[in-house]
């Protein structure tokens, strides 16, 4: 959406009901609402926090939570609507802090819940995901790839992610910040199959068994997640509603029963009525014609007044272009000429004795080398000032 002013133009979602809703709260949609750094060519790096309720009300519906871990990150919304809210528009009002400026931006999200195909799901399955927090379980890369590993071993026609919780907010405990340890996160999933007996194997007493006593079970699909996502088999949750028997029971209206009277809906104040024709003509009729202006101006400047190679020839002298054609001529044959000459070989790069008999070998190119030139290597024979070594003499001699 285009930012227009200090507050925000509305925006709508239509979420499903039953369907996990993700909506990310983005900083760089807030920045150009704050002034930037007194120093030119700084970026602009503002802790930005947001605030979101229910208009009219200080928090937000039960179903919607928010977090945000940091100024310096996106803040999320997050939740699974209600069939209770469908038909209903939920307006939040989000709110914007610079907590170096302290100004504030403002905005609101109009969710409109839609009711989904088939709600609810029959088979839901809720697993426990150990290294994940819940802000990287819901970017939607992630959040694929599990329903992808969850796809292979359920094998579904339609499967859905219907909530998401922190484990936190379940009674966990906050982990130490050692070892990069997450805080975990429970994802809930919804098919219109059965449950596979790869998710069935945790039902087994065996592995009841190996779970009250604290050790990992054994589950032959553990390998298609282990890869990314460490689960914990002895929280996993199988729910099938197609079993459940409904505990619902009409109520008796009697004496001491209020009639349902529905919601209180006060007044609206009559509003005036705006044409904004004009305004919308404005807006594109005049940057447009402007723009084809300019266009038809480049586009005559670009078509119309080229000159050409033709015409450049026609303008210069003719003993300047025989005096070009001959330079580029005798370029090209020398060029010509310094690929096809033979260079012979340097005397650094020859033998000079053979290795096997240790005779001196005389150069492959007499002819096309100074023949009075010493060679590098030299024989004994040939070495100036040889020290001699001494005979053994006969007895009797000095």
């Amino acid at each position: 959406y285009t930012i227009l002013s200090k507050v925000h133009s509305d925006r709508n979602v239509y979420p499903s009901a039953g369907v996990l809703f993700v909506h990310v709260l983005e900083r760089e949609y807030f920045k150009g609402e704050f002034p930037p750094y007194p120093k030119p060519g700084e970026i602009s790096n503002d802790p930005i926090t947001f605030n979101t309720n229910l208009m009219g009300y200080p928090d937000r519906p039960g179903w919607l939570r928010y977090i945000q871990r940091t100024p310096y990150s996106d803040g999320v919304l997050y939740g699974s609507p209600t069939v209770e809210n469908v038909g209903k528009p939920t307006i939040i009002e989000i709110t914007a802090y610079n907590r170096r400026t302290f100004e504030t931006a403002r905005h609101n999200l109009v969710i409109n819940i839609m009711s989904a195909e088939d709600f609810p799901l029959p088979y839901q399955a809720e697993f426990f995901i150990r290294n994940m927090n819940v802000e990287e379980m819901l970017a939607s890369e992630v959040l694929g790839d599990f329903l992808g590993a969850v796809k292979n071993v359920w094998q579904p026609e339609r499967l859905n992610a219907i909530n998401i919780t922190s484990a936190l907010d379940r009674g966990g405990r906050v982990p130490l910040p050692i070892n990069d340890m997450k805080e975990g996160v429970y994802v809930m999933v919804g098919a219109d199959v059965p449950f596979s007996s790869c998710l069935r194997e945790v039902e087994n007493p065996q592995n009841q068994l190996r779970c009250s006593q604290e050790m990992e079970p054994v589950i032959t699909c553990d390998k298609k997640f282990r890869t990314q996502f460490h689960i914990d088999w002895c929280k996993i949750s199988l729910v099938d509603n197609t079993k459940q028997v409904s505990t619902f029971q009409e109520v008796i209206r009697g004496e001491g029963i209020l009639p349902d009277g529905g919601e209180y809906k006060p007044p609206s104040d009559t509003l005036k009525s705006r044409d904004y024709y004009s305004d919308f003509l404005i807006t594109l009729a005049v940057p447009s014609a402007i723009a084809l202006v300019l266009f038809l101006i480049l586009a005559y400047i670009m078509c119309c007044r080229r000159e050409g190679v033709e015409k450049r020839n026609m303008q210069t002298p003719d003993i300047q272009l025989v005096h070009h054609s001959a330079i580029q001529k005798s370029t090209k044959e020398l060029r010509d000429m310094s690929k096809n000459r033979e260079i012979a070989w340097p005397l650094s790069t020859l033998p000079v004795f053979h290795p096997v008999t240790g005779e001196i070998v005389p150069p492959l190119h007499t002819d096309s080398y100074d023949n009075t030139s010493m060679p590098l290597m030299q024989t004994q024979q040939n070495l100036p000032h040889q020290t001699q070594i001494p005979q053994q003499q006969s007895a009797g001699q000095y």
